[in-house]
């Protein structure tokens, strides 16, 4: 089971298009996926047409009780989607950092859930509120893959930068160093600030950059109206082709890591 991890901190650059976008690829290929709401906004759950605030069970309740393999499961929603389950967010994410973020053992909730539904997925990934705190901590600590989508101008580096170093902290008690890749995201090639942003993107993180680019596509959005995954609302469109480009990139790179 590879667990994908989609995060930044800086809001509005990718993160919720990205993981539906690889997630409906990856069921197309015949995977089982399995996406994780983090993010109290709960957009990734909304996009799916779950109205969150009216669960009984969510990730909120991962954290707030011991849970088992079967309340794990419970927690789980359906899609219109065969391939794709949702673990939903609820508005209540956003009191944890004030009611359990001292308390000990909080930044392995996820990867204990996770590893209780082992065999059950092909690929977890997870979707990240943009702010550092206990959801963000149990993303990364529980993720074999990070995806950080980057909007290609030069304010969304300056939150890359605060990324980049969240993830040297965290691995200070890491025994395995993070595998990182980063997405420039809505890539405009007609404007030079996009241009010069992504140079500036490969001249600093070098590899770690996927060599493509996400660009602005006018679909993306089309396709949550829709309720859709971009691969079945607009399947030649050229953010589809773009991400299409990104999968394969991220499955060589997992299949080399192993």
């Amino acid at each position: 089971m590879n667990v994908w991890t989609i995060a930044n901190q800086k809001g509005g650059v990718g993160k919720t298009t990205s993981t539906i976008a690889l997630g409906g690829l990856l069921a197309e290929n015949g995977k089982k996926v399995l996406l994780i709401d983090t993010d109290p906004h709960a957009s990734l759950s909304y996009y799916f047409g779950i109205e969150s605030e009216d669960l009984e069970l969510s990730v909120y309740d991962l954290f707030v009780q011991v849970s088992s393999k079967e309340q794990v499961v419970q927690s789980l929603c359906p899609t219109s989607y065969p391939n794709i389950d949702i673990l939903p967010a609820t508005m209540g994410l956003a009191t944890l950092d004030r009611s359990l973020g001292s308390k000990g053992g909080m930044g392995l909730v996820l990867k204990k859930a996770i590893e209780k539904l082992s065999g059950e997925y092909d690929y977890v990934l997870m979707d990240c509120p943009p702010v550092l705190g206990v959801l963000m901590v149990n993303a990364l600590a529980a993720s074999d893959r990070i995806i950080i989508p980057v909007q290609t101008e030069f304010l969304a580096l300056k939150g890359l930068d605060r990324m980049m170093k969240t993830m040297e902290i965290m691995q200070a008690e890491q025994d395995d160093p993070f595998s990182y890749t980063i997405v420039p995201t809505m890539f405009d090639k007609r404007t030079k600030a996009s241009l010069l942003a992504y140079q500036k993107l490969q001249e600093t993180y070098g590899e770690t950059v996927w060599p493509g680019v996400i660009p602005v596509d006018t679909n993306f959005r089309n396709a949550s109206v829709s309720q859709k995954v971009p691969s079945d609302y607009a399947a030649s469109s050229r953010g589809v082709y773009a991400y299409k480009s990104l999968l394969k990139h991220l499955v060589k790179l997992s299949t080399v890591k192993k």
